[in-house]
C-alpha cells in the first residue's frame, strides 16, 4: 500500500528507496490553514514543522489521518488531546537536531560573554572598539541548565569542556543521568541564585509557561546572562525587558520568541543587550537531513503499526 504523506513545511532530500517506494510524498510547502482543511481528509499522514497548526478542527476533518509527524522536538502546535481522542499517533524527532541546537547555544553563550555581535558591528562601521570590549571567560563560571533532556545534556558536555561548573534543575531527568555526567542537581531556586549564566532547555507546557518571570529573575545574581533556545513562552518578555533595562540581567541571547516572527519594532528582539536569532537552532544541513530521514522512517513505522522510537501520543 502507498500511503499519502502530506508535507506542509518542506523536508530535506530523502534518498532512501525503501521509504520512497512505500509512501507518496505530497509537497505543499507553505500551505495555508484554510487550504489544509480542504485537503486533509484524504491524507494518511502529515509531516510538519512549527509553522503549521494541527488544531482540533483539522483533526476532526481528517478522517483518514493516522499519523502526525513533527520535525524537531516541540509539539506545542499540535492539539495532542484531540489527536489522542481520535486515535491519531503523534511522533517527533527528539534527537535529530540535538547537536545543532546545542552548538548554537554555545555560540550564543560566547557571543554574550565576549560581546561578539557588537565587535562585528563596530568593525563593519569602521570603528575600532578594542578598549570598550572587555569580556569575561566561560572558564570557572557557573552555568545553570533548566531542564536535562537530550539538548541540555549536549550543552552540559560542551560546557564542562570549557571548564565551567554546571548545575541543573532537572525537568525532568532520572537522577542517574545527572550523576553520570558529574553535574550537580539543585532546586529551581538554588539554580537561580548560584548561576552566572542560565540556559533554558525545557518544553513549553502549562507548567513551564513563564517559568522565567519577574519573581524568578529577582532571585538571580545581579548581572546574570540568560539564553533561550527552547520556546519563547518559557520567558515572560516584559519581565525580561525590565530586568535588562535595570541591569539585573546583563544580557540575553534568544533564538525563540513568544510571537514568531516578532512584531515590527519588538523591544526585546531589538534590545541592544539581546543577541537575537530567528529560531535557527535546528537549521543546519546535517540536522535537517537527519530529521527528515528519521521522521519519514518513524511515520512509515507508525503507518505499518511497527514499534516506534519517538511516540508522543
Amino acid at each position: 500500500m502507498c500511503w499519502k504523506v502530506l508535507l506542509t513545511d518542506g523536508l530535506s532530500e530523502i534518498n532512501d528507496p525503501d521509504l520512497l517506494a512505500a509512501v507518496e510524498l505530497i509537497d505543499k510547502k507553505g500551505i495555508s490553514q484554510e487550504e489544509l482543511v480542504e485537503v486533509i481528509s484524504e491524507i494518511d499522514a502529515i509531516v510538519i514543522r512549527g509553522r503549521t497548526k494541527i488544531t482540533q478542527e483539522v483533526i476532526s476533518i481528517a478522517k483518514n489521518l493516522k499519523v502526525i509527524g513533527r520535525l524537531g522536538v516541540g509539539v506545542d502546535n499540535i492539539d495532542l488531546i484531540a489527536a489522542e481522542t481520535q486515535g491519531v499517533t503523534v511522533v517527533n524527532t527528539p534527537v535529530s537536531t540535538t547537536i545543532s541546537v546545542a552548538e548554537l547555544t554555545m555560540g550564543l553563550m560566547l557571543s554574550l560573554i565576549r560581546d561578539i555581535p557588537r565587535a562585528d558591528a563596530g568593525m563593519k562601521a569602521e570603528q575600532w572598539l578594542k578598549k570598550d570590549l572587555i569580556g569575561t571567560e566561560l572558564y570557572r563560571k557557573t552555568l545553570g541548565i533548566l531542564g536535562f533532556g537530550n539538548i541540555a545534556k549536549a550543552v552540559c558536555r560542551r560546557s564542562l569542556a570549557f571548564g565551567m561548573k554546571v548545575l541543573t534543575y532537572a525537568y525532568p531527568s532520572p537522577e542517574k543521568d545527572i550523576q553520570s555526567l558529574g553535574v550537580n542537581s539543585v532546586s529551581f531556586d538554588e539554580l537561580l541564585k548560584q548561576s552566572d549564566i542560565i540556559t533554558i532547555h525545557v518544553p513549553h507546557t502549562t507548567s513551564t509557561h513563564y517559568m522565567v518571570n519577574a519573581e524568578s529573575i529577582n532571585k538571580m545574581k545581579d548581572g546574570v546572562l540568560i539564553i533561550d533556545t527552547s520556546r519563547g513562552g518559557v520567558i515572560e518578555g516584559n519581565a525580561l525587558l525590565e530586568a535588562l533595562e535595570s541591569g539585573k540581567v546583563a544580557g540575553a541571547a534568544l533564538d525563540v520568541f513568544e510571537v514568531e516572527p516578532p512584531i515590527a519594532g519588538d523591544p526585546l528582539s531589538t534590545h541592544p543587550r539581546v543577541v537575537a536569532t530567528p529560531h535557527i537552532g535546528a537549521q543546519t544541513k546535517e540536522a535537517q537531513l537527519r530529521a527528515g530521514h528519521d521522521l519519514v522512517s518513524e511515520v512509515l513505522a507508525a503507518l505499518e503499526e511497527k514499534p516506534l522510537r519517538w511516540r508522543v501520543v
